[in-house]
C-alpha cells in the first residue's frame, strides 16, 4: 500500500521512494540497535555491581572467620603468628567493608543495614581486642575469655543475619533488573525483526542486520548463563567456607584447649608414658587443622582469592621455628635435621604460604619414612634465588606417577594403608606458582624422595 502511494505520488520515481523508505527503516533499526546495546551494557553494569557486592560480602565473611580463628589460636596457643594473622584479617575486614560501602546499591534499606553492620563489626572487634588484651595481662583467665567468646558469638549471629538481609536484597534487586532488561530487550528484538522484515521486502541485501540481531540475542543468553554459573559457584564457596569455619574450626579449638588444660593439670601427677594419649589428641587435632588450612588454600586459589603478601623474613629463624613446630609429628627425637648454606638469610617471601609449602613437604617426608631414618631440610640462600630441599629415605614415588602427584586428592599406588588426603602437594604447587617459583621432584621407589623448591628473588 505504501509503495502504491509512492508510485502514484511520484510517477516514474518509485525507486527513489523505496530508497527513502529503506533509509528510514535503516535509521530506525540503527536507533533500536544502539538502545539495545546501551541496555545490555546497563544490565551488565548492574550485574557486575551486584556480583562485586556479593563478592565483598563473601570476602568479609572469610576475613571475619579468619580473625576469630586467629584470635582463638592466639588465646589457646599463644602463637605470635596467629596474632599477626588476626591483625591481617582485621585489616581485611575493614577493607571489605569499604568496598561494600562503595558497591552497595544506594537506597534507604541497604544503607541502614550497612550502618547496622558497621556498628556490629565495631562491637565484635572491640570484644576481640578485649580478649587479646586480657590474655596478654592474664593468660589463665579462661572464665572471662569464655564470657567474651559467648558475647562475640552472639554478635556474630547478628552480623550474619544483617549480611543475609543485604544479600537477599541485592539478589532481589538483581533479579528485578534482569527481568526489566529481558522485557525491554525482547520488546526491542520484536521491533528489530519487524523492521528487518520490511527491509527484506524492499531489498534482500539487508538480511545481514537480522543476523546481527540474532547474534546479540545469543550474547544475552550467554551472559545470563554465565551469571547463573557464577552465582552457583559463589553459593558453593559460601557453603564450603561456612562448613569449614563453623563445623570444624570451633570444635578443634575446644579440643586443643581442653587437651592443653588436661596436660597441664596431669603432667605433675602422672609419668610421661601416660601423657602419650594427650599428645595423640593434640597431634591429631593439629593435623586436622592443617588439613582444613590446605582445603581453604586450594579453594581460595581456585577462586583467585588467595592472599599473597610478600614480606622480608629471616629464613634461618623461620626454618628453625618450623622444625620445632613439626617435631611433635616426628616418629623419634631429632628426626628433622636442618642445614643451611649461604650468607644472606633474609628474603622477600609470603610467610604463610612458605609455611604451607615446607610443612606439607616435611609432614609427607615424616609420614612416608620409617622409624630409623631422618628427614633433612636444606636451605641454600643466594641473592637472586632461594632454594629449599626436603630429603627423605622413605617409600619413594613411582616414576610413572610423578606427573600426577600435584593433582588434588591423588595418591600413589604404593602408599598402602598410610593415611592421607592427597591435598598437600597440590597446595605446595599452588603456593610455589604464586611465588613464580619452580618445584622439582627426584624419587626412586624404596630409596627415598627429594623435593627441591626454587623461589626467585629480585636483585635489589
Amino acid at each position: 500500500m505504501t509503495q502504491q502511494l509512492i508510485k502514484w505520488t511520484f510517477p516514474g520515481k518509485w525507486i527513489t521512494g523505496g530508497f527513502g523508505l529503506t533509509l528510514l527503516l535503516m535509521v530506525i533499526i540503527c536507533f533500536v540497535s544502539l538502545k539495545n546495546t546501551d541496555e545490555i551494557k546497563s544490565g551488565a553494569n548492574r550485574v557486575q555491581q551486584t556480583y562485586q557486592t556479593l563478592n565483598a560480602l563473601t570476602n568479609f565473611y572469610g576475613a571475619m572467620t579468619a580473625a576469630e580463628s586467629a584470635r582463638r589460636g592466639y588465646i589457646f596457643l599463644g602463637s605470635s603468628q596467629d596474632l599477626q594473622r588476626y591483625y591481617h584479617a582485621k585489616a581485611d575486614m575493614r577493607s571489605q567493608l569499604q568496598i561494600l560501602q562503595k558497591q552497595i546499591h544506594s537506597y534507604g534499606s541497604q544503607e541502614k543495614r550497612l550502618v547496622s553492620l558497621n556498628l556490629l563489626v565495631n562491637q565484635r572487634l572491640s570484644l576481640l581486642e578485649q580478649s587479646i588484651e586480657l590474655y596478654q595481662k592474664d593468660k589463665k583467665s579462661m572464665l572471662i575469655q569464655n564470657s567474651i567468646t559467648v558475647r562475640s558469638v552472639q554478635i556474630r549471629e547478628k552480623i550474619l543475619q544483617v549480611m543475609a538481609e543485604i544479600k537477599a536484597e541485592e539478589q532481589t534487586h538483581l533479579q528485578d533488573s534482569l527481568e526489566q532488561s529481558k522485557q525491554s530487550i525482547y520488546f526491542r528484538i520484536l521491533i528489530e525483526i519487524f523492521t528487518t522484515f520490511l527491509i527484506l521486502i524492499i531489498i534482500l541485501g539487508l538480511c545481514i542486520i537480522l543476523e546481527k540481531q540474532w547474534i546479540k540475542r545469543e550474547q544475552i543468553r550467554a551472559l545470563e548463563f554465565s551469571l547463573a554459573q557464577e552465582k552457583k559457584i559463589g553459593d558453593l564457596k559460601i557453603q564450603l567456607f561456612s562448613m569449614i569455619s563453623h563445623e570444624f574450626r570451633t570444635p578443634l579449638s575446644i579440643i586443643l584447649l581442653s587437651s592443653q588444660l588436661l596436660k597441664e593439670s596431669l603432667e605433675t601427677l602422672v609419668d610421661e608414658q601416660h601423657l602419650k594419649n594427650i599428645f595423640r589428641i593434640q597431634s591429631s587435632a593439629k593435623i586436622m587443622n592443617h588439613i582444613l588450612t590446605d582445603i581453604l588454600i586450594l579453594t581460595r586459589a581456585e577462586a583467585g582469592q588467595l592472599d599473597f603478601k610478600l614480606q622480608v623474613i629471616n629464613l634461618e629463624n623461620f626454618c628453625l621455628n618450623l622444625v620445632e613446630d613439626l617435631q611433635i609429628f616426628a616418629k623419634k627425637a631429632n628426626m628433622i635435621r636442618f642445614q643451611k648454606r649461604g650468607s644472606i638469610f633474609k628474603a622477600n617471601i609470603d610467610e604463610k604460604l612458605l609455611y604451607s609449602i615446607l610443612s606439607n613437604l616435611l609432614l609427607n617426608a615424616i609420614k612416608y619414612s620409617n622409624n630409623e631414618t631422618a628427614v633433612d631440610l636444606k636451605l641454600k640462600s643466594e641473592a637472586e634465588l632461594i632454594t629449599f630441599q626436603v630429603i627423605d629415605q622413605g617409600i619413594g614415588i613411582p616414576l610413572a606417577e610423578q606427573h600426577k602427584i600435584y593433582e588434588p586428592f591423588y595418591r600413589c599406588q604404593n602408599v598402602e594403608n598410610i593415611a592421607g588426603t592427597g591435598l598437600g602437594l597440590a597446595v605446595v604447587k599452588k603456593c610455589v606458582e604464586l611465588h613464580q617459583g619452580e618445584i622439582i621432584v627426584e624419587s626412586k621407589v624404596g630409596t627415598g624422595t627429594t623435593f627441591t623448591i626454587m623461589i626467585p628473588q629480585e636483585n635489589t
